[in-house]
């Protein structure tokens, strides 16, 4: 398989670890040789209820035998507006809303940009240290890693200006000086360098993903909001990676009570299907012209049937609940190994979206290879785990929210054993 792949496969698509999946379920992968893993990535961040939930399936068996394609912008469907109108009961906020179905998590935030230029009539949108936003022309602008997702692929997006993100570990004066001055230098640095009246949109994460799973400190995403609505700028959060009961809330910006003007999902939304969606503020949302917004494939009826089991799924069994638990599981356990492996300059996140920084000990200096062989030894042993950060040395734990807790304990048994090589 792997020398087929190698074959006809493009090279810049990578694979974590050289295995073929054959079956996946309630947090274990069984590859093609017979081994069985256990999934601490849950396919980064997609498989929230499982690799085939019940309700899931029963609901795309039932669509595909109906029908798997019109094109909403043709002939439109119910499991469309149903989908609408569970992200209009779910996102944060009573106010009125709308939403608009794409792919992909990349096509969502392209989108949400499209919608602020409009509905602001301005053009500059302001990101963040740290950000990954997708890999098109206009997200690759956005996100701030270069390596691998923009090393040649330029030139990018214009008006799109970055800012220092709220990240308390690698803050100049330390996590309490990062509580102080954080916001106040974002607002100076676009006061002075864009102009608050330019600014279409601020886009944030609000637990950042590939960054690092970068929690910014209390008050952080607030103040960001307020300032946002004081000069009439659209507040983006993307929700991608942390929306979707993830953190132990629906959306991760519900912890922080901040209410977003847009809100893009993708990932955990439709249990596997590529589904994505950008939902706001009706008289935002409703700014575009009548066929600004769409494409082809754009809440595909057999996604929209996923998403739907997806959703039942995560309120029937308390998704939110779960990864609490999850958390409540892993926190103690990592931050047990902190104090025993000095290299573990921090463990952070919420609910099921749990990460450690790896550094030289004592230093802030990045050790993005002892992060690879953590993760290798993990791989070799049995247990999926994956790698981020901006610097290549964060270990993040995404594992599926239905997982069991033996499951769980077992998978951080491993992690524990992983570490004894460094």
């Amino acid at each position: 398989m792997t020398a087929r792949r190698n074959a006809t496969v493009a090279r810049g698509v990578s694979t974590t670890l050289p295995v073929f999946v054959t079956a996946a379920g309630g947090g274990i992968l069984l590859d093609a040789d017979g081994n069985s893993l256990i999934d601490f990535g849950s396919g980064i961040a997609v498989a929230s209820v499982g690799n085939a939930a019940a309700r899931v399936a029963e609901r795309v068996q039932a669509q595909v035998a109906q029908f798997t394609h019109t094109c909403f912008m043709v002939t439109p469907y119910e499991g469309y507006v149903e989908v609408c109108e569970e992200l209009s009961r779910r996102t944060p906020g009573t106010h009125d809303k709308r939403s608009a179905l794409f792919n992909s998590g990349a096509e969502a935030v392209e989108n949400a940009v499209k919608i602020a230029r409009h509905a602001t009539g301005r053009q500059a949108v302001v990101a963040f240290d740290h950000a990954y936003h997708g890999r098109t022309n206009l997200t690759m602008a956005l996100t701030a890693k270069n390596m691998p997702y923009k090393q040649g692929f330029g030139p990018f997006a214009g008006e799109v200006y970055r800012v220092p993100m709220a990240y308390p570990l690698r803050w100049p004066d330390g996590p309490e000086a990062c509580r102080a001055e954080a916001l106040k230098l974002v607002k100076s640095l676009i006061h002075a360098q864009v102009g608050e009246e330019n600014v279409a949109a601020v886009i944030i994460e609000p637990i950042q993903g590939e960054g690092g799973f970068i929690v910014p400190p209390e008050g952080f995403l607030r103040g960001l909001s307020e300032f946002c609505a004081e000069h009439g700028i659209v507040f983006i959060a993307d929700e991608i990676q942390s929306g979707f009961c993830r953190t132990g809330d629906w959306f991760a910006c519900e912890h922080d009570g901040v209410v977003p003007d847009l809100v893009t999902t993708a990932k955990g939304i439709a249990g596997g299907l590529p589904l994505a969606a950008v939902t706001g503020r009706a008289e935002i949302m409703d700014a575009v012209h009548p066929g600004g917004l769409g494409g082809t494939y754009g809440g595909n009826p057999v996604a929209c049937a996923a998403a739907l089991g997806a959703i039942e799924t995560m309120q029937a069994e308390d998704l939110p609940g779960k990864a609490r638990r999850i958390g409540d599981v892993m926190l103690p356990r990592l931050r047990k190994l902190a104090s025993a492996y000095p290299a573990i300059a921090d463990v952070r996140g919420r609910g099921a979206m749990i990460a450690i920084e790896l550094t030289k000990p004592g230093t802030l200096e990045p050790d993005p290879a002892a992060t690879a062989a953590v993760a290798a030894a993990c791989h070799q042993a049995g247990l999926v785990v994956l790698t981020c950060g901006t610097f290549g040395n964060v270990l993040r734990f995404l594992p599926p929210l239905v997982i069991g807790e033996p499951l769980l304990e077992e998978g951080l048994d491993i992690l524990e054993d992983a570490f004894a090589i460094i």
